[in-house]
């Protein structure tokens, strides 16, 4: 039988591209998205297999709700090959304001509790199987704190750990972790942004080198290689000339 994929965020963008890769790859498709309608039009217009996708309603927010999504899968799909956290949010805040504090926890509930409920359902079902691979999107933004951007960075920073946390956890089971650092991506995620983004890349392009990184099980990768380069010098940059270079 034909490897199977979880991915979550896939009614747009990279979770969409992500999972056109996988399938062209022969890949099934286990997609999960608030949208479903939306998913199945672009399964349809796409010309899919109908035995080889599935598509689950979830909202990665709620736990329960994504956690009995992975459930359904296993139970219609089996457990998968590979499982991709993709699904997230990004909104600027300004901690001067007390509403702030709300768009705060939508961040950290949506991108580390939701990913951390993405991978649940699957770690005990892969140790006990002895492979598979967890995959975290995370972002150039995890690398240091960015003013206008605190939740945004502190959400993608804690992603970034949690997922190292699991890669030494679930290595002697035979279970690998993957973190991928997007960089801009053409996303509708991205396509308010009012501010230069260097490198911008298309999801497609993403896809291929994302696709390319979770099947060599890298612990670490960031997307395109531009960015990597722009984040290796932030993490190691002093903080003083950090805090000169963001006006800090």
């Amino acid at each position: 039988m034909a490897p199977l994929v979880f991915i979550t965020g896939a009614s747009s963008g990279i979770g969409q591209a992500l999972a056109w890769r996988y399938y062209q790859a022969g890949w099934r498709l286990a997609l999960v998205a608030r949208r479903t309608a939306d998913t199945a039009d672009w399964a349809n217009a796409q010309g899919l297999a109908p035995a080889r996708y599935a598509i689950y309603s979830a909202d990665v927010a709620q736990t329960d709700s994504i956690v009995d999504a992975g459930r359904a899968c296993i139970a219609a799909q089996g457990v998968p090959d590979v499982v991709i956290a993709n699904a997230g949010i990004s909104v600027g805040i300004d901690l001067d304001y007390a509403e702030d504090l709300a768009v705060l926890r939508d961040l950290i509930d949506t991108n580390v509790i939701g990913l951390a409920a993405t991978f649940q359902p699957f770690i005990g079902p892969m140790k006990r199987r002895g492979s598979g691979t967890l995959v975290g999107v995370a972002s150039v933004a995890s690398v240091r704190g960015l003013p206008g951007h605190a939740g945004y960075c502190a959400a993608k920073g804690a992603v970034v750990q949690l997922c190292e946390t699991l890669r030494g956890e679930l290595k002697p089971h035979g279970v690998a972790v993957v973190t991928l650092a997007p960089g801009y991506i053409a996303t509708p995620l991205t396509s308010e942004n009012d501010y230069p983004m260097p490198f911008l890349m298309q999801p497609e392009a993403f896809a291929e080198q994302a696709y390319a990184a979770i099947s060599a099980k890298v612990r670490w990768r960031v997307i395109p290689w531009q960015m990597g380069v722009v984040a290796t010098v932030l993490k190691f940059m002093p903080r003083w000339l950090f805090d000169a270079v963001v006006g800090a």
